[in-house]
């Protein structure tokens, strides 16, 4: 907590008078949406005490807060994951940091492999729910009864029906599915998909799951869009690899740009 309020202090006193009412995570690749972000005041990860280094190659390792379309934003330009750490909970300083500092929403992208064959690489897809299959939580180690986090509406309905309107209004195809979260690095084998699909997964990655489950520790609201960069193991030809997966990002990134800034453009009406 202590280290969390360090921080906040930091990015309050040299961002005085942003009051951000949305925060957003950027999945790999998709730090080009920050070009869509005005009047900047931007923050490495490496100013700001407790938040993780961010290893993977596409992404930055920032935060920058400013405004899109009207809505004050905070944009995490960049994640840390459990398999660089060996810890859950390894964004719970930033999470809690977009809490701190007044957002009411969480908005989670990623870059993730599709089960389903009609959601095809470079296209988008909105989460409605997930399956952890880790085994493991940013919330061991808790100690407060608030650590029993309610997660039957932990993507929020009221924030996935904005971003099926904002898809209608700007006529982007959106898929809806349920993601899969593996730990990683390595990439899934052929039978852990089959099996996924068993239990009704429609999207995996290496990501997003252990934010979204801070994110309703912290009360905020969550929303998260997948972008599809492949199809997972065993439903294509194609060897998998995170090359891949940043060369795929880009063919969606204009429909996420365009996703994301409509449902700011009228979050709040």
């Amino acid at each position: 907590m202590i280290i969390t309020n360090k921080a906040v202090n930091i990015i309050r006193s040299g961002a005085e008078g942003y009051n951000p009412q949305v925060g957003i995570i950027l999945g790999s690749g998709l730090g080009p949406f920050v070009e869509s972000v005005e009047e900047q005041i931007i923050f490495s990860y490496d100013e700001l005490p407790g938040f993780p280094e961010a290893g993977v190659k596409g992404h930055a390792g920032k935060l920058i807060l400013g405004r899109v379309n009207g809505t004050e934003v905070a944009v995490l330009q960049g994640r840390a994951h459990y398999y660089e750490y060996g810890k859950a909970d390894v964004m719970r300083t930033p999470v809690q940091t977009i809490k701190e500092l007044g957002c009411e929403t969480l908005i989670l992208t990623n870059a993730a492999g599709s089960l389903l064959p009609e959601a095809q690489p470079g296209s988008v897809m909105l989460l409605t729910d997930h399956i952890n299959f880790t085994g493991v939580s940013p919330l061991f180690g808790e100690t407060e009864t608030s650590r029993f986090v309610d997660m039957g509406g932990a993507y929020n309905p009221s924030l996935c029906e904005k971003f099926r309107n904002a898809a209608k209004t700007k006529n982007i195809t959106l898929h809806e599915g349920v993601y899969v979260w593996f730990c990683g690095p390595s990439f899934e084998t052929p039978a852990e998909i089959r099996t996924a699909k068993l239990l009704g997964a429609d999207a995996v990655g290496m990501s997003t799951v252990p934010e979204v489950i801070l994110a309703r520790f912290f009360g905020l609201k969550v929303a998260a869009v997948s972008i599809i960069t492949n199809m997972a193991a065993g439903m294509g030809d194609e060897d998998l690899s995170h090359t891949q997966t940043m060369e795929n990002a880009g063919m969606a990134a204009n429909d996420l740009q365009a996703l994301l800034g409509e449902f700011l453009l009228n979050y709040n009406k």
